[in-house]
């Protein structure tokens, strides 16, 4: 019988072992988005401290996929019950995607804003930008600091 389920043994190709393992970095910006970096693509949302300070959100523009933007661009709108806010990129690259999803059910930036909730993907083009980014504990320090 052992025999037999040493042969029954899956075996991955080494690049499935890869992708299996890949883990993602997030990141965050001073202006409360977060960015979680997979690759040379990087995912962009508010933070749950963000949307839970706008209130109910009512409205979501994002950009278009293959739009060339620099870092600290507006690149959409985020408007709420309260007020409105501008979102930035925080890398510059290519639009990969906005997310279609955001733009028809707003509330999913207030009932997921880390996951579902994502506002847009982009392909960037200078690394060394990721430095300028906050880790989770500074992030926190930050919010801690009242800004």
């Amino acid at each position: 019988m052992l025999s037999v389920l040493r042969t029954a043994r899956v075996r991955f190709a080494p690049s499935a072992r890869r992708m299996a393992f890949r883990s993602f970095v997030t990141k965050y910006t001073e202006s409360h988005e977060w960015v979680r970096i997979d690759g040379d693509t990087a995912t962009i949302g508010v933070t749950d401290y963000a949307q839970n300070a706008l209130g109910d959100v009512v409205y979501v523009e994002v950009p278009e996929a293959n739009t060339e933007v620099e870092a600290e661009d507006v690149v959409g709108i985020v408007e709420s019950v309260k007020s409105t806010s501008d979102i930035y990129s925080p890398l510059s690259g290519t639009i990969v995607e906005g997310n279609a999803n955001v733009v028809a059910n707003t509330k999913l930036v207030n009932k997921s804003p880390e996951a579902d909730g994502w506002l847009f993907k982009i392909k960037f083009s200078d690394k060394e930008q990721l430095d300028a980014l906050l880790d989770a504990t500074k992030y926190k320090q930050l919010i801690e600091d009242g800004h």
